[in-house]
């Protein structure tokens, strides 16, 4: 049995603050990389505690994220099913709880509110319950009879539609986090996140707009902001030079880190699908080098993603599939190839880099147009590494420094689609290299391995489960909890089996027979069975298999 965990001194400090709240909601922001799930399932194993009767339910941005928290959540003990649905009824009785997606919420309010009384819940990047009014509502539906709501978020964020349920904004429309640890924060206490580095590309484009206008310009020029999505756009093509030059050196500057780190992966954030397509031809024509795509409509996207994780390829290009919460910590190099130029989701990218894999000299780097509104971005986390670095440093001298400027210049809107928009030409010029370097930081930050400060807390044992609980404290292992979700899977597939030969001996139809064997098996539906009801239906099913032939 798990009895305790090794929790960041941060993760301590904000379980302690969320355990003395004592109400039903909770939010806590913390920089991508920082540990958010352990945070949240040590909350979870201490929020359910030994009842037997409260349920966990998980709701993720993603598809790909719901086997992820599952498997998590399987290292802390608790059988999470990642593939409940609105037709699967009650909620077998050797399982936790769900993962479902925020888009699933909306569709499936009224289901899951019957789940839902006296239960823990975790809103895992709890923004994304804004990106459709019908999410928002549909959170509210389902989760108002919970007995805790925590939400967890890798970035501050704000609401300019329509508030998220459950979280407080202040005057400012803000999200007001019960606890928030930044970047900077996580810089200064080692062994977190790794520091990153933006190479700013300038160019000189030439477009014709809607209008029929032709217009050239730098990104040093001043111009109004729908130009300036035009002319971000234009970079961005295929079609010029801009984008091939910026990809080659994002390509040579991979090339130097997999020399002492072999496995190192690049991202790169394209504007669409077709334009995802583009750059992976561009990659292999131009550049001799492999890449993986992703896009929300294959099937298999979640598959790719977790493969590139684990493998060796260099470059995976994707649109918004590998914004946020994919854990991939081989990813040193980035390139911000999309016209969205809001703060969250370029945050949400520089969240893709951060991941500290535990050695020397981590530093990342992301590549982006020198637009002024990514320019804002990038100076607000670069001036959190610098406060980091002089933190350091001042500590080693015994002085105090002033608390890192966490505020961010807000951002435009993303750039609209323009039907007439034609890009002419564009050519990358000067790259910015004081911001990247500035104050010797890369020299200074080289060549340091932080030590990861933890503490290892007690955690009371999870509700107890039929056979789940016996297993563990018979030395079975966290992989038995995974194991589950592969049982089950195969004690379904063996029941169909077994449906479809009595159907063919039988003469019955399907439902008859369904119906009969869950009457055997004492279940009213085979999605509420546990374990041992499965594997006693099959058994019924043998039983009469012998009895026909």
């Amino acid at each position: 049995m798990i009895t305790s965990v090794s929790l960041r001194r941060w993760q301590r400090r904000a379980l302690e603050q969320f355990s003395a709240k004592g109400t039903s909601d909770f939010l806590a922001v913390a920089t991508p990389g920082a540990g958010k799930t352990t945070f949240a399932l040590a909350a979870a194993r201490i929020g359910l505690g030994g009842d037997p009767s409260r349920r966990l339910i998980v709701v993720a941005p993603t598809q790909h994220l719901k086997t992820q928290w599952a498997d998590a959540a399987a290292g802390f003990g608790l059988h999470l099913s990642p593939e409940w649905s609105s037709s699967s009824g009650r909620l077998p009785a050797d399982t936790h709880g769900v993962v479902v997606t925020y888009q699933q919420v909306a569709s499936s309010s009224a289901a899951l509110r019957t789940l839902v009384n006296g239960a823990f819940v975790v809103f895992d990047e709890v923004h994304h319950a804004a990106d459709d009014r019908a999410w928002g509502e549909g959170l509210r539906q389902a989760f108002e009879p919970a007995q805790q709501r925590l939400s967890i978020s890798g970035t501050p964020f704000r609401s300019d539609t329509s508030a998220i349920p459950f979280v407080t904004y202040d005057h400012m429309e803000e999200a007001r986090a019960d606890y928030e640890y930044g970047y900077g924060e996580a810089l200064v206490d080692g062994g977190v996140v790794r520091p990153v580095f933006f190479p700013r590309i300038n160019g000189h484009m030439e477009w014709a707009a809607p209008d029929g206008s032709i217009h050239a310009h730098t990104f040093d020029d001043p111009i109004a902001i729908e130009k300036a999505n035009q002319r971000l756009r234009t970079a961005l093509s295929v079609e010029g030079e801009w984008l091939p030059n910026v990809l080659g050196q994002a390509n040579d500057r991979l090339k130097e880190i997999r020399a002492d780190h072999p496995d190192a992966g690049g991202l790169i954030i394209a504007a669409d699908q077709e334009h995802a397509r583009e750059i992976s031809a561009m990659l292999r024509d131009r550049f001799g080098t492999s890449s993986v795509v992703v896009l929300s409509d294959d099937p298999n996207a979640s598959a790719r993603i977790s493969s590139f994780a684990s493998g060796t390829e260099p470059w995976i290009v994707a649109v918004r599939m590998v914004s946020e919460g994919v854990d991939i910590p081989r990813l040193r190099v980035g390139v911000y190839a999309t016209v969205t130029t809001t703060e969250l989701f370029f945050r949400q990218a520089v969240g893709r880099l951060v991941r500290w894999s535990g050695t020397d000299d981590e530093r990342a780097y992301l590549f982006i147009p020198d637009d002024h509104r990514l320019r804002s971005h990038a100076s607000n986390i670069a001036e959190q590494r610098r406060h980091s670095l002089r933190k350091r440093e001042q500590d080693r001298e015994g002085l105090a420094l002033p608390s890192a400027d966490l505020d961010a210049v807000r951002a435009d809107g993303d750039a609209e689609q323009l039907s007439m928009f034609d890009a002419l030409s564009s050519v990358a010029t000067d790259q910015d290299v004081t911001s990247v370097f500035s104050n010797g930081f890369a020299e200074r930050w080289g060549g340091v391995a932080a030590e990861i400060s933890t503490v290892e807390i007690d955690l009371a044992p999870p509700p107890p489960l039929p056979g789940l609980a016996e297993a563990l404290a018979g030395g079975g292992s966290v992989v038995d909890v995974r194991d589950r979700r592969r049982i089950r899977k195969d004690l379904k597939e063996r029941n169909g089996l077994r449906v479809r030969e009595l159907v063919r001996s039988t003469g019955w139809a399907h439902a008859q027979v369904n119906s009969e064997l869950n009457r055997l098996a004492g279940i009213d539906r085979i999605d509420e069975a546990t374990l041992a009801q499965l594997e006693r239906r099959i058994a019924e099913a043998d039983k009469w298999l012998t009895r026909a032939g």
